[in-house]
């Protein structure tokens, strides 16, 4: 990535406004450790030491600040060497080593340009940042953090133990939002510096915000006209069973809290275990499941949501529902079939060559077993891995977790900035999967973009998590997220 500045010009203006956020986010602090590596963001770093000296200087002294450089001063880059010498001269020295206590310390240890894990004294720092309590600025991305990916190759525990802070120079790294990211980076500041980035790959967008969670609709609008979803899931105790009836009632109640105009429900329970309705959520219309899956008509017009605790039964339904369905969500144990058989696999490639709609929603370890690789590779690169469930199955794929991947053949990839750990409960994802089905089954009613309308349901879905979080101290359950859904707020 390049600017339409001078590097020394941009240095400059990152330094400065490195320092500025600095004394925006502690005007009191006593003690400021500003610790620079040995490149350009050291460089940065060197050029906030300055400011924040100079700032000091006409304070009495206060605060304190304490600059360290790893690596050989000699071999910096020339504008980090530049903005060295400049610092020195305006009275910046340089200490040996950390202070014992600091109120706010500033990482400009290593940049976007990191390939490998960090090692020896730098590595020790970065630990140190890690464990301390006090509020930690990391300069463009958190040392250690790739800032394509989100992996972290830092040598310390994923999750720091104070209050982070990142800001971002010229545009917004997608690894900030994604994986590690969102632990590492916790609140991102964007200054672009008064540049415009050059030669920036588009990598991704991230998602910010979204639209309210019920589509406005027209006046004259009737059941009819606001969509159908049809809900394939649930396999009760049978002999190999475990009992996931509510997966699939949870998913039916988000897509008709969502704004589906009518959702009907085949279980794949035996028959003495399937309930009739749903005391909790009486609208939504049972139905023997091949009794729902003969009715071509309904199969054609609606969005089928399938796998929601399907278990090994949702196989055998598959070939069906992959060859008649034109809107289609895949979750869970249809995904776990699909990476278990070669003929399900391509009739879901093929659906894309009738213009037909397939999103699957799988959380890494099914995203692994369908890219037949490892969790630990998924999470590598999230976005690489939510490129090739989608470029592989010509599907759109929404990797779940830490800032959701969502990606479309032809499409930039998107990353989700909002939602938090509270939706790591079981049943969030059937709720995921049933939004993401009324949200389709709403934009085929007004031919609006698949693409957005999942995008749509993604963002929502975090965003009442990050509503819940500020009003509420209980649990957040998957029931209680479909309460909010309807209300669309918690």
């Amino acid at each position: 990535m390049t600017a339409s500045l001078p590097a020394h010009e941009l240095m400059a203006r990152a330094g400065r406004s490195v320092a500025d956020l600095t004394m925006a986010l502690a005007p009191h602090a006593r003690r400021i450790w500003i610790a620079c590596g040995p490149g350009n963001n050291g460089g940065d770093g060197l050029v906030a030491a300055r400011h924040l000296s100079l700032h000091a200087q006409s304070r009495q002294g206060r605060p304190e600040i304490v600059t360290t450089l790893t690596g050989d001063p000699g071999r910096l880059p020339p504008d980090a060497a530049h903005a060295l010498t400049l610092a020195l001269e305006s009275g910046v020295t340089l200490a040996s080593s950390p202070p014992h206590d600091f109120d706010v310390a500033i990482d400009a240890l290593l940049g976007i340009g990191t390939t490998r894990p960090p090692a020896g004294e730098m590595a020790e720092y970065l630990r140190r940042l890690h464990r301390t309590s006090a509020t930690v600025l990391c300069v463009d991305v958190p040392s250690g953090l790739l800032a394509d990916t989100g992996e972290y190759l830092g040598p310390a525990a994923p999750i720091p133990n104070g209050p982070r802070h990142t800001l971002s120079l010229l545009t917004l790294k997608p690894g900030l939002f994604t994986a590690a990211g969102r632990d590492q980076a916790g609140s991102v500041w964007l200054d672009t510096l008064g540049a415009t980035a050059t030669n920036c790959p588009a990598y991704a967008a991230i998602l910010q915000g979204a639209t309210d969670a019920r589509t406005r609709r027209a006046h004259a609008a009737h059941k009819g006209s606001q969509g159908d979803v049809l809900v394939v899931g649930g396999q009760g105790l049978a002999p190999s069973g475990a009992g996931m009836t509510g997966a699939a009632i949870l998913a039916a109640r988000a897509a008709l809290h969502a704004g589906a105009g009518r959702v009907y429900v085949g279980l794949l329970s035996p028959d003495a275990q399937q309930p009739s309705w749903d005391p909790q959520c009486p609208e939504l219309m049972f139905r023997q499941t091949d009794t729902l899956l003969a009715d071509e008509t309904l199969l054609r017009q609606a969005t089928v949501v399938c796998g929601c605790g399907g278990g090994q039964a949702i196989a055998k339904y598959l070939p069906s529902i992959l060859s008649t369905c034109p809107s289609l969500v895949l979750d869970a144990d249809a995904l776990n079939a699909v990476a278990g058989d070669d003929a399900l696999r391509r009739l879901v490639v093929e659906r894309s060559a009738r213009n037909w709609v397939t999103v699957v929603t799988p959380h890494p370890l099914e995203a692994a077993r369908l890219l037949s690789t490892s969790t630990p590779s998924v999470m590598k690169d999230r976005l690489g891995a939510a490129r090739l469930l989608s470029e592989q199955l010509n599907v759109i794929a929404v990797l779940k977790g830490s800032g959701t991947v969502i990606h479309a053949p032809g499409e930039t990839p998107r990353i989700n900035a909002s939602g938090n750990p509270a939706l790591a409960t079981a049943g969030t994802g059937d709720v995921l999967a049933g939004w993401i089905g009324a949200s389709l089954a709403n934009s085929t009613s007004r031919s609006a973009p698949s693409y957005e309308a999942v995008l749509e349901a993604v963002s929502g879905h975090g965003r009442l998590a990050d509503q819940w979080v500020v009003h509420h101290e209980q649990t957040l359950t998957a029931n209680r997220l479909v309460e909010c859904i309807r209300g669309a707020r918690c």
